[in-house]
């Protein structure tokens, strides 16, 4: 699955998480780490684009708390994390109280399971590792 054929950067993404792996694009002519997943590097504009896994830990770089009613799903955070290989990608922490959520806090990846295929997400590290 290295390389995108006629599936779209974004399609080969949900397909490594569909196999339970997280990877991000690498750009082999700069070096950069790439998130969203694109045909060319943002960065230097390379074609040259390849899938590495990733540790799977991270930092919590900005946070909200979407308000919503409860019988709408009630409250959600949206944050983005600091990937410890640099990237930065929106998501969102589970396993606890929305408005807990800090920067600077250590999470870790995790793969969830939802109605359009499965979609990344952090937990606490110190949750993760139990």
């Amino acid at each position: 699955m290295s390389e995108t054929g006629s599936r779209g950067p974004g399609q080969v993404f949900a397909d490594f998480l569909g196999l339970g792996e997280v990877r991000l694009q690498v750009c082999r002519g700069c070096g950069r780490q790439i998130f969203y997943p694109r045909v060319l590097c943002p960065g230097c504009g390379g074609r040259d684009l390849n899938w590495q896994p990733i540790s799977g830990k991270g930092t919590v770089y900005s946070t909200t708390t979407v308000r919503q009613r409860p019988e709408r799903g009630g409250d959600y955070n949206v944050a983005i994390v600091e990937l410890a290989e640099g990237a930065r990608l929106m998501s969102r922490i589970e396993g606890i109280d929305p408005s807990a959520v800090r920067i600077g806090m250590q999470v870790a990846a995790a793969i969830a399971d939802s109605d359009e295929g499965p979609l990344l997400v952090f937990r606490p590290a110190e949750a993760a590792a139990d």
